[in-house]
């Protein structure tokens, strides 16, 4: 038996509860891996209070992503033997001291990886190195604006953003997250709510103007930096953490000859492929300390609820953890 965190009707984390299950061996093709960590994310929390567009069976585990250690391997596995260090992802059924997944959705880990930053390593740098890269196609000398820069699609975006010979500019809210901005990365920093916030961001370019937005925020911030876009400019639309969808005027594409571009995580399951060399890409990057996911709080499994709450906060900088090696 192992525990499990639990929604069995949809609802807040308050709701959830810390039971034993029953561990699932390992089918053909699949991996039974030890959780020693798992990231907590806004995603994480939405699902099981029913707010997702994804609406799962109850009773329902959440949880996303994690980093551990294989137990047990199915028929017709290779490359991947127990005691490997890895890291992977589903839609759900993460928060468990042990998951059964099919193999294709677990990497192997450098022996000298920090299990703390690979468990938040896979979702917003698969995110940002698809939407920058691959969408994008940035290139050497561009100049790319990061919006609610302090997430971890943002910080994701800053380091790749930086790998591929880019100048960052970062926006934030806060001073603090602005400084945090900086200290991964980014070569500038502006706040969010400054009213001369174009005619900076225009100073920045030496009144080129923006060559990527990238934009996990949505509502007014979109419009506005989809202005500050320089001929040719791509807009990465990624989400809208700020609770509201915008619309934008469909003549400044024409006028600009910008691009407004959907980076849309349904290409993992629409594409494996990409998304299989994409992560490893990313995996390669990760090992030679090119990338590195920010930690922020970690709570014992016990205080599940703590850490959600901490998420739906927001005032963490750096991902919020489970570690289900402590007990309290």
């Amino acid at each position: 038996m192992i525990r499990a965190i639990v929604a069995a009707a949809f609802g807040p984390p308050e709701s959830f509860t810390l039971r034993q299950i029953a561990a699932r061996p390992p089918g053909p093709g699949e991996i039974r891996a030890a959780v020693r960590f798992a990231g907590v994310s806004y995603v994480d929390i939405l699902v099981p209070a029913g707010g997702h567009q994804f609406k799962p069976d109850l009773p329902f585990i959440p949880g996303t992503e994690f980093s551990g250690e294989v137990l047990e391997i199915g028929a017709g596995v290779a490359g991947f033997a127990p005691g490997d260090l890895v890291c992977g992802g589903n839609m759900g059924g993460i928060f468990a001291e042990s998951v059964t997944l099919p193999a294709a959705r677990l990497q192997k880990l450098p022996l000298h990886a920090r299990l703390e930053e690979a468990a938040v390593l896979r979702a917003s740098y698969l995110t940002s190195w698809y939407g920058l890269v691959e969408r994008g196609h940035v290139a050497p000398g561009e100049t790319v604006l990061v919006l609610g820069a302090a997430g971890a699609v943002g910080i994701a975006a800053i380091q790749i953003g930086k790998l591929f010979g880019a100048t960052v500019i970062a926006s934030a809210s806060s001073a603090a997250k602005r400084a945090f901005a900086l200290q991964h990365g980014a070569d500038h920093a502006l706040d969010t709510n400054a009213a001369d916030w174009r005619a900076e961001v225009k100073a920045l370019t030496d009144g080129r103007g923006l060559d990527i937005v990238v934009d996990p925020i949505g509502g007014e911030a979109t419009e506005r930096a989809f202005r500050a876009l320089a001929y040719r400019g791509r807009h990465l639309v990624v989400g809208f953490a700020s609770g509201s969808i915008p619309s934008l005027p469909v003549n400044l594409p024409l006028i600009k000859g910008a691009s407004l571009v959907g980076v849309l995580a349904a290409f993992i399951e629409r594409d494996p492929a990409l998304s299989s060399r994409l992560r490893g890409d990313i995996m390669t990057q990760f090992a030679a300390g090119s990338l590195r996911p920010p930690v922020g709080n970690i709570y014992p499994l016990a205080q599940f609820q703590a850490a959600m709450r901490d998420v739906t906060e927001g005032k963490t900088l750096g991902r919020v953890l489970l570690d289900f090696s402590r007990t309290a």
